[in-house]
């Protein structure tokens, strides 16, 4: 019997062991997960969501090969932050978006304050509007998902190769600021042009004062765009950010 309640004791150390790993990646995750991971949201919330997430990737998770659990708990974080970073880059892009947009318009001070976080208002607007359509697409569902899969590229309590995480990481972050200048395209393209209109006129027409007849102009010019731009910039975000759900990770083991 002893010796029963021995290996019973054993194996209840072992789950308990994974029970805290997978609470460790998955709250890392869950803190930088878009939607989940907002500052608006009260910490309880984002505790209870992590605790919840636990609970559902925990009964897919196979237990960790016998180690320290200080090296597993180190192992878990970072595969979490990483993990979570991958979704935040998505974040990045569209913040980035959105402030390349409201500087080459006019609309760097309208729909600001949001969420407060010092940003670009624009960028407010559609980072707020990609989280919405994320979580209507079935943000919460696909993410238990990728969660689930992580397991497979990286299991519990495996180190993660240092050379290849910041070389993914790196990846992320450069992609992510392409895919922000990509989106505001769009808008670039509008002040370059309405910028180059303003100086052939001023050139033509040295004593008309160009600046009174652009900046209406500029700003009727930027809403009509952000109206025409936004859905379509949105629905490309939603596409990579669908991507990142799914994709894979080389080079990290």
């Amino acid at each position: 019997m002893m010796v029963d309640l021995a290996s019973l004791m054993g194996l209840f150390d072992t789950y308990w062991v994974l029970l805290v790993g997978v609470f460790l990646r998955v709250g890392a995750v869950i803190f930088l997960a878009p939607g989940f991971g907002e500052r608006v949201l009260p910490m309880r919330v984002r505790l209870g969501l992590a605790f919840a997430y636990t609970a559902i990737v925990l009964p897919t998770v196979s237990p960790p090969p016998t180690g320290s659990p200080y090296v597993m708990a180190a192992a878990e974080v970072t595969a979490g932050l990483f993990l979570g970073i991958a979704l935040r880059a998505t974040i990045f892009a569209l913040q980035t978006a959105g402030s390349i947009a409201a500087q080459s318009t006019s609309l760097a001070q309208m729909f600001g304050g949001v969420d407060g976080e010092p940003a670009a208002a624009y960028g407010h607007l559609v980072t707020m509007l990609g989280i919405a359509v994320a979580l209507s697409l079935g943000l919460h569902l696909r993410l238990a998902d990728y969660l689930i899969a992580s397991y497979q590229l990286l299991p519990a309590g495996v180190p993660v190769s240092g050379a290849g995480l910041a070389k993914q990481a790196l990846a992320l972050l450069g992609g992510s600021f392409a895919m922000g200048f990509r989106l505001a395209l769009p808008f670039v393209v509008g002040a370059f042009l309405y910028n180059l209109t303003l100086g052939l006129m001023n050139r033509a027409m040295p004593q008309l004062m160009v600046v009174f007849i652009g900046a209406p102009v500029l700003t009727f010019g930027g809403l009509v765009l952000m109206y025409l731009v936004t859905p379509l910039l949105i629905h490309a975000w939603a596409a990579s950010m669908a991507g990142v759900l799914d994709g894979q990770f080389d080079g990290l083991r």
